[in-house]
């Protein structure tokens, strides 16, 4: 089941977050979210964008949200998307469903570009931006450090056809 993320939510959307902080470079955060920093976040996003929790036999297995890309004026028709998975739903198809949920809602509204950034190598996260139509658009060479290596970004971009 998908449904809105509330604050209440914050315990639950860290658990899965800080597996990815502290054992991947998905992120760059080097500390885990604290439920109450968390649920701000969401607040946040909620009160202009889209963020929304997958949930399996009532526990969230997953979330992926809509925020903004940059702060310029000029920039409000684009935001940036993200979706995480708790640890050993990669491949069960739920990233999926929320990232077509998510598109759906973005696609209603007066959003144009929708950019996803992706920490290399990711290959699940290309596969799951490209199988939505995103494209390649850039890739900045070493710009994070996290365990020790420089991590490469790379972004992919959709651009809403609107009808």
């Amino acid at each position: 089941m998908i449904r809105n993320a509330v604050p209440e939510d914050a315990q639950a959307i860290c658990d899965i977050y800080n597996y990815y902080v502290l054992h991947t470079i998905v992120t760059f955060e080097e500390e885990c979210v604290l439920a109450e920093d968390m649920a701000q976040r969401i607040t946040l996003v909620l009160g202009k964008y889209n963020w929304i929790v997958y949930e399996h036999e009532g526990e969230i297995v997953g979330y992926a949200y809509a925020g903004e890309w940059k702060s310029r004026c000029s920039y409000r028709f684009s935001v940036e998307i993200s979706v995480y998975l708790r640890n050993g739903y990669s491949g069960s198809g739920i990233g999926s469903k929320l990232y077509t949920d998510l598109l759906n809602t973005l696609n209603s509204t007066e959003i144009h570009a929708i950019i996803g950034g992706i920490s290399l190598p990711n290959p699940e996260s290309v596969a799951l931006h490209e199988k939505f139509g995103f494209e390649k658009i850039a890739q900045f060479k070493e710009v994070g450090y996290k365990f020790n290596q420089w991590i490469d970004v790379g972004y992919w971009e959709k651009v809403l056809e609107k009808k």
